[in-house]
């Protein structure tokens, strides 16, 4: 019977890929700083990472990306003089695991060298009660009496993509603490690696080679016996807010975590963990494969939310490594955020901030980016100050090794939407204005400046027009009126409209000041033109699929199959200038299905389904945040089988760990928390039937045939309410702490809800 809280594996497969895939299968994370799911013995060539969140480097024209801190978690051990390695040929027994309740991984190894045999076990956890901090536990175990050496301390051999980015390193040693600690190139950052560790056994030495700070541990180690050490390490950075020099926090912070010992930190990491898995964890009934792979998606989501008062947000390979730059993408806003506010909006809080943060870097890229922009047009691939890590030549092509001109950075407008949207979502679901007063609006109305400056006013046509962008479909550049942005770009004027209009009535002194901070009073009368006049491809009127841009239905048709047995090489990218799927109807990824999903009242069933059986055969999916917006639409009219098939897919992309290593020659291995958002979405969202907005939740769920129930946490408003699903049955249980009284919308029908009082409802799926 499956574990349904836990993740394991036996039998260890050497190969760089391989190690890869899985060190981004068991990785932990605790929003300050992620750890690969890699061996204790470990080094760069297996690709070992420690990626701290928010902080970045450039060495010399290579690309920016986030940076990896010395490993402080490293250890190795030798048996007899052999030295000991899951790569070598002396394992006779491996496996690992990840605890799924409090982000623990373990390992444990058996090894035989010289007639003897050895095991080893180790388990570790980046603390979720305290963000600088990382615990490990480990033991040794000798079938026969032996001698043993243990090196165990810092690593400062660094795996980076477009390093070394640590300069200046030193290694040193303060009385029982190590300490290693290193600047940055470009913004001369530090960091700052602290070691202790409570040793019951052995006689320890002191060591500095191999660009390593380490302990020697010798012991003639007694059959049978078990020896345990533990662990404390600490990485702090000039990012962090400290009243004390950085060497002094991070020492500080290992010897308070030693005095408290192991249990007591696990303790209070472990509470923290029951809290987050109180709100957010989400019960399938009758189906184990579904419940195993969306609580893993939870937990990726849990794991890499942003620690409180950061404002940092979630790249879109999370803190598995420095693939993709580090860099948030439209994923975070449109796959990700759901999750957080309806589970926590606590954390939903930061990413939202994180945009406020960066919007400088957005006024900056609007200025630089083309002629005449205005108001912020945000980053396709944005660092810690907002500014684009995305390039001109952003794609390899694996034939000539050359780079490929592509137009994400310049023509991906549609980002600046996405962020407008994500923060009037906010405001929507919690009822919560002080982001709005606190940059929030700024935000918004800066966004719709943009929008208003990329526009065309076609004086024929009596319309405006957004020209010459790239939508979700990345494999058709240049295109004339995306039906997704400009839809986004319409709905952020409506957007700009309502916060002006809710902060007139609520808020006047404070729209006034903004109107004049940012001299914009003049342009109000433009965007509520152009909400009314920016033209959005409509469906057809015999078929009902929209067109997803000028000319699309010219291009030529074809199967994803009959493109694919085209390619050449496995890598090459089918868009760009020469891609094969330019001249084909052939997209990446859901695209008007996209939009179908992300506005999903505006849009009929019948409207919906109608491009869904277009798009769909005509779907590459080359992307990880295409299943679930399909398994979203599918849910829509019916299609149930469809989606949850498309719901697995997105569910399990992680888990077994199929996915695109490289497009062209860009290395983009590792873990996929848009698609982990959008499982959660697919179950709770679609499944489960939540539809919420500013005035009152609606609840139509479609359960597919597999599941007997469904249960999970919602937060609206500000109060919490238990929700449980059936077949004909749906239960609401309000907090007794909420507000007030609140209005669902159970299949049509209004239930009112009071704290602390659960009402059932039966219900007949729609069909």
């Amino acid at each position: 019977m499956k574990n349904l809280w836990s993740l394991s594996a036996n039998g260890f497969v050497g190969g760089k890929e391989s190690i890869m895939r899985r060190g981004n299968v068991y990785q932990i994370a605790n929003g300050y700083m992620g750890y690969r799911g890699t061996l204790d013995e470990f080094g760069p060539d297996e690709l070992v990472g420690i990626t701290l969140a928010g902080i970045f480097d450039r060495v010399g024209s290579a690309w920016r990306e986030p940076v990896n801190a010395p490993n402080a978690a490293f250890t190795r051990v030798s048996l007899e003089g052999v030295e000991l390695s899951a790569l070598g040929s002396r394992v006779t027994r491996h496996e690992q695991t990840l605890n799924f309740a409090n982000a623990v991984f373990g390992r444990k190894t058996v090894f035989a060298a010289k007639a003897k045999t050895l095991t080893l076990e180790s388990s570790r956890w980046l603390s979720a009660a305290t963000p600088n901090l990382g615990v490990v536990t480990f033991s040794v175990r000798c079938a026969q009496a032996a001698r043993v050496t243990i090196r165990t301390g810092i690593d400062c051999n660094i795996w980076d993509l477009n390093g070394p980015h640590l300069r200046q390193m030193t290694a040193e040693k303060h009385g029982p603490v190590l300490l290693v600690q290193g600047v940055t190139h470009e913004n001369s950052k530090r960091v700052v690696v602290a070691e202790a560790i409570d040793l019951p056994f052995g006689t320890e030495t002191h060591e500095t080679t191999d660009n390593r700070n380490l302990r020697v541990i010798q012991l003639r180690a007694e059959a049978g016996r078990t020896y345990t050490f533990h662990k404390y390490f600490a990485v702090f950075t000039d990012n962090d807010t400290v009243n004390k020099p950085l060497t002094e926090a991070a020492i500080e912070t290992v010897q308070q975590a030693r005095a408290l010992g192991r249990e007591g930190c696990r303790e209070r990491h472990d509470a923290e963990w029951a809290r987050k898995w109180e709100r957010c964890d989400v019960e399938i009934a009758g189906d184990d494969e579904a419940q195993h792979a969306l609580r893993y998606s939870i937990l990726q989501l849990l794991m890499v939310a942003p620690v409180r008062g950061s404002a940092n947000s979630i790249p879109a390979r999370a803190l598995s490594g420095q693939v993709y730059k580090g860099a948030v993408f439209w994923d975070t806003e449109i796959f990700m955020l759901p999750f957080f506010l309806h589970t926590d909006p606590e954390k939903a809080v930061e990413l939202v901030r994180y945009r406020i943060k960066t919007l400088d870097g957005a006024r900056r890229k609007a200025k630089t980016e083309g002629p005449g922009y205005r108001g912020a047009f945000y980053a396709w691939e944005s660092q810690e100050a907002g500014d684009d890590a995305c390039t001109y030549f952003n794609v390899g092509d694996p034939f000539t090794g050359r780079d490929l001109r592509t137009h994400f950075r310049d023509k991906q407008v549609h980002i600046t939407g996405d962020v407008a949207i994500a923060m009037w979502e906010y405001f929507k679901l919690t009822g919560d204005d002080s982001l709005l007063l606190e940059g929030g609006a700024e935000v918004i109305l800066e966004c719709a400046r943009f929008y208003y400056s990329y526009a065309y006013f076609k004086k024929d046509k009596g319309r405006y027009e957004i020209l010459d962008v790239i939508g979700p479909d990345e494999y058709h550049e240049r295109v004339n009126n995306n039906a997704f942005t400009s839809m986004v770009a319409k709905e952020t004027f409506a957007i700009a409209n309502a916060t002006v209009a809710y902060l007139r009535r609520n808020h006047p002194k404070a729209l006034r000041t903004l109107l004049a901070k940012i001299d914009i009073q003049g342009e109000l009368p433009r965007f509520r033109e152009a909400e009314n006049l920016l033209y959005v491809p409509a469906p057809d009127a015999r078929t009902g699929v929209i067109e997803q841009f000028d000319g699309y239905f010219q291009l030529k048709d074809a199967t994803v199959e009959e493109l694919k047995a085209k390619m050449v090489h496995p890598n090459e990218y089918l868009g760009a200038a020469q891609g094969l799927a330019v001249a084909t109807k052939i997209i990446k990824q859901a695209d008007v299905v996209a939009m179908l999903n992300l506005l999903r009242s505006r849009f009929s069933a019948k409207i919906k389904k109608a491009n869904w059986d277009y798009y769909e055969p005509r779907t590459e999916h080359g992307s990880s945040l295409s299943a679930c917006a399909y398994a979203m639409v599918a849910i829509e009219f019916g299609h149930l089988d469809f989606a949850y098939n498309y719901f697995l897919q997105t569910a399990k992309i992680d888990l077994e760990a199929k996915y695109k290593v490289y497009v062209g020659t860009v290395f983009m291995g590792g873990s996929h928390p848009a698609a982990n958002g959008g499982a959660w979405m697919t179950a709770v969202l679609g499944f489960g039937g939540v539809q919420a907005d500013e005035n009152r939740v609606a609840l139509n769920p479609r359960l597919c045939r597999k599941w007997k129930s469904l249960r999970f946490h919602l937060a609206y408003k500000g109060d919490d309410f238990r929700i449980r699903i059936t077949r004909t049955s749906l239960t609401i249980v309000p907090s007794r702490a909420n507000a007030r009284i609140h209005t669902f919308l159970v299949a049509g029908r209004p239930v009112k809800c009071r704290p602390g009082r659960s009402v059932t409802v039966n219900y007949r799926p729609a069909k």
